[in-house]
C-alpha cells in the first residue's frame, strides 16, 4: 500500500523527510520513516485497526525487560489502518553464542501458570491463551487441537493423520515431562527472521508472539528452518541447561509449527507433518 501525505501527517512525528518500503514479512506493510533527526520502523495493517498490533506491543514490552527489542514509539489507527511505530534498529553482526545466552535469559522469566492474559485471534492462526496450571492440557487443547481442527476445515487432514495424532495426543497427556514443565516466557515465533544483531553486535528479538509455556517450544522452532548454529545452543546451555530428554521431545514441538505452516501454505508441508506423526 502507498501512504498519502495526509495519512502520514497523522503520525505522531514531525518533519518527515522520506518514507521507504522495506521488507517486513508477508503480514504487514512495512516502511522506514526518516525524519530530520531520527529513523523509525513503521508497520501498517490495512483496515484492521490498532487492535491488530496490541499483542505484539505487549510482547515487545515484556521481552524488553530481559533482552534488546525495538522500542514502541506509538500505535493507533489512521483512516481505518492499524499502525505500529517502532524505533529503528540498525543491523550489524554478532555472536550466536550471545544470542543463545539472550534467549536463555528470556526463558528464565517465569510465571505461575501457562498462557497469557489475552488471546490473539485476529491473525490467520488463532492463539487461545487462557491460563492453565497443566502444560499438557494447554499444549494439546489450546495449540495442537486448534491447528488440527483448522486443517480438517481446510481439507488438509486425513484418517491416517488423525489416527497417529490421537496416539501422540494421549502420550502427551501422560508424559512425565509435561507434568514438570515450569512456565517460561516464550518469544513464540523464534525463527531466523525474528532476530538480528544491532550495529554494536547486541542480539535483538523482533516480531514476538509471546505466551508462557515450555521453553522447548521456542527451541524446537530454531531447529526447523535453520539460522541457529552450535554456538547458539552452547550459549543457551551456559545460562539455562536443557532438561534431560530434550532432543527426543523436539519432534512433538516441531509438529506445532509444521501444522501452522500446513494450514498457512498447504500440502507442501504435509510430508514433514507426516514424518513426525508416523513416530506415534
Amino acid at each position: 500500500m502507498s501512504l498519502s501525505t495526509a495519512w502520514l501527517a497523522q503520525l505522531p512525528l514531525t518533519n518527515i523527510k522520506t518514507v521507504t518500503p522495506v521488507s517486513g514479512g508477508d503480514i504487514n506493510a512495512a516502511y522506514a520513516v526518516q525524519t530530520d533527526q531520527t529513523r523509525y520502523f513503521l508497520k501498517v495493517q490495512p483496515q484492521r485497526g490498532a487492535a491488530f498490533f496490541s499483542h505484539e506491543v505487549t510482547g515487545l514490552k515484556k521481552l524488553a525487560a530481559v533482552v534488546t527489542t525495538p522500542r514502541v514509539i506509538a500505535t493507533g489507527t489512521i483512516n481505518g489502518d492499524g499502525y505500529l511505530l517502532l524505533s529503528w534498529l540498525t543491523s550489524g553482526h554478532g555472536s550466536q553464542f550471545d544470542l543463545g545466552r539472550a534467549v536463555a535469559r528470556v526463558h528464565q522469566h517465569h510465571a505461575p501458570r501457562f498462557g497469557l492474559d489475552h488471546d490473539f485471534t485476529i491473525g490467520k492462526i488463532p492463539k487461545y491463551n487462557q491460563w492453565q496450571t497443566n502444560w499438557a492440557t494447554f499444549y494439546t487443547q489450546q495449540r495442537l487441537d486448534v491447528l488440527v481442527k483448522l486443517a480438517k476445515e481446510q481439507g488438509l487432514w486425513s484418517t491416517n493423520r488423525d489416527d497417529h495424532y490421537q496416539r501422540l495426543r494421549q502420550q502427551l497427556l501422560v508424559e512425565r515431562h509435561m507434568q514438570t514443565v515450569q512456565p517460561s516466557l516464550l518469544h513464540g515465533d523464534l525463527w531466523s527472521g525474528n532476530y538480528l544483531f544491532t550495529a554494536t553486535g547486541t542480539p535483538a528479538l523482533i516480531d514476538p508472539d509471546i505466551f508462557y509455556g515450555d521453553r522447548e517450544m521456542d527451541l524446537a522452532m530454531t531447529t526447523i528452518f535453520g539460522g541457529f548454529d552450535d554456538d547458539f545452543y552452547a550459549g543457551y546451555q551456559q545460562v539455562y541447561p536443557f532438561a534431560p530428554g530434550f532432543e527426543e521431545r523436539l519432534p512433538q514441538y516441531q509438529l506445532y509449527y509444521l501444522l501452522a505452516h500446513l494450514n498457512l501454505f498447504g500440502e507442501t508441508y504435509g510430508p514433514a507433518v507426516d514424518r513426525i506423526l508416523q513416530r506415534y
